[in-house]
């Protein structure tokens, strides 16, 4: 007996061992294109913007985006699933009841009262009346010698961890994108101001080069050209205005408003504060702790584990045991008489699959492969990871880089733009040239307005790459609390 139950004991859990693949396990220890060193983190780090307006935006996004509800609603129905599958570990429960009446004529009643006996006795009764009560209780439990039910449950919740954080990850993607559309916002305002008053500009250098053509100062293709330059501004001034419409029409939908209520919430000016501090990239197992989808796609393979633990071990015979107590009576005092009229029913049944048709080594096999699935997605999810943070690191770096260069060029256009100025006011410089200068200012700014915004964006894609919780610091929804961590990061050679 003893030789057996140990043996039981090891068949207890069928599942493969827990493992990294072997391409995860390699990751370098750090991003090549991080010259930075430190820990990350990810805290709100857009109020270092400084934007009032903006912090609001986000914070509603993260409170009312209905891609979040929805994630909200998958990750209720995933934990409901998961006390479903652990509804197996438990005995089963059941109360019953019944009752009965009858009221039958004695056989042979219908033929000369030939149950009363002989002509002239007395009539014996010819129906029969019966009633009945029982209660009981139905109780049964199976024992889970081989893990079918817990590798279920261990797999049922293991995807109610992934609901998590694909939780985590809309979340994410929701607070992105209303920080990428705010900028968008800015910077779009910011070129329609500057294009308008390039259009007064080319307007005032039109009537110059005219009067200048009409005094034979000048030729014609001068005329023309500045004339077209005019008419293109002018032409580019609607799709700049549809593309803000657009961008406050998604940004309504990020809230989850009518586009309308965007216009007094984004009515007074918006002035960011672009940060330009270098972000530590952290390292990898940071990153695989950070981003939700890593974590997510870890627990997907975990499932995927455990099932196939729960598949083997539907091989091995099933154990079940059963008791059923209870009373019963002719009447209904009687069935309450639980001293005199208990019953007891107890039962242990044991049911070994012989010829399944294949039916169970398919499952197996069906198994297996969903769970080799899983084990190349968690690969693949780390190695874009890895991927994604290394160029966001680099493209932040190029797009501060950039924008250091045009605020220099933008000192020298302004500086042009002064002196012309002054000499026009001195007599020794014509106005014509001062307005060309100006113009080549408005074109620097509207440079500058964009390398600021690709400054804004790709330091939103370092955070987001690394997986900043962007949930940190705000009040759960009603109903329920945020996600919280349910399993640790995978690191190399985790044991189960």
């Amino acid at each position: 007996m003893a030789f057996v139950a140990i043996s039981l004991a090891g068949c207890a859990n069928l599942a493969p061992d827990r493992a990294q693949p072997e391409l995860t396990a390699q990751i370098p220890a750090d991003f090549p294109n991080s010259e930075s060193v430190g820990d990350y983190r990810p805290e709100a780090w857009w109020t270092a913007f400084d934007d009032p307006v903006l912090d609001a935006l986000v914070r509603d996004a993260l409170a009312d985006n209905l891609d979040i509800a929805e994630a909200s609603a998958r990750v209720a129905q995933a934990a409901a699933q998961a006390r479903v599958a652990r509804s197996a570990l438990l005995p089963g429960i059941n109360a019953s009841g019944d009752a009965s009446y009858s009221n039958t004529p004695l056989s042979g009643s219908a033929f000369g009262g030939l149950a009363g006996g002989g002509g002239g006795g007395q009539q014996g009764p010819t129906r029969i009346e019966n009633d009945s009560y029982s209660l009981g209780l139905g109780a049964s439990y199976e024992i889970d010698l081989f893990g079918r039910a817990r590798n279920d449950f261990a797999a049922a919740r293991a995807d109610a961890i992934a609901a998590e954080y694909d939780y985590r990850s809309v979340q994410l993607a929701a607070a992105a994108e209303t920080i990428s559309t705010y900028f968008e916002i800015v910077d779009t305002r910011r070129q329609i101001e500057l294009t308008l008053e390039t259009i007064d500009l080319l307007a005032e250098r039109a009537t110059q080069t005219e009067e200048r053509f009409r005094r034979g100062l000048t030729q014609s293709f001068e005329l023309y050209q500045v004339q077209q330059d005019q008419r293109n501004t002018q032409a580019s001034l609607p799709q700049q205005e549809a593309a803000l419409d657009d961008a406050h029409g998604r940004m309504a939908l990020l809230v989850r408003q009518y586009p309308q209520a965007m216009e007094s919430r984004l009515a007074r000016p918006l002035t960011p504060r672009l940060v330009f501090e270098e972000v530590p990239a952290g390292l990898p197992a940071d990153l695989l702790g950070q981003r939700p989808d890593v974590a997510a796609a870890w627990a997907r393979l975990e499932a995927a584990r455990a099932r196939v633990g729960a598949r083997r071990a539907e091989r091995f015979p099933s154990i079940t045991l059963s008791a059923s107590p209870g009373t019963q009576g002719g009447d209904v005092a009687g069935a309450f008489d639980i001293a005199n009229n208990w019953a007891l029913n107890l039962a242990a049944g044991l049911t070994a699959p012989i010829f399944q048709g294949g039916r169970i080594s398919a499952n197996i096999e069906a198994a297996r492969a969903v769970y080799d699935q899983q084990a190349a997605n968690y690969a693949r999810t780390v190695l874009t990871a890895y991927r994604e943070a290394n160029s966001a690191i680099e493209d932040y770096e190029e797009n501060r880089q950039r924008y250091a260069l045009i605020l220099a060029q933008l000192e020298e256009a302004q500086f042009s733009a002064d002196l012309q100025a002054r000499r026009f006011k001195a007599g020794i410089g014509d106005y014509v040239s001062y307005l060309d200068a100006l113009r080549a200012l408005y074109q620097v700014e509207a440079a500058l307005s964009s390398a600021g915004r690709a400054v804004a964006l790709s330091r939103l894609g370092v955070h987001r790459a690394l997986g900043g919780d962007w949930s940190q610091g705000l009040a759960p929804e009603p109903g329920r609390s945020n996600p919280v961590t349910m399993v640790p990061a995978p690191q190399e050679g985790t044991q189960p």
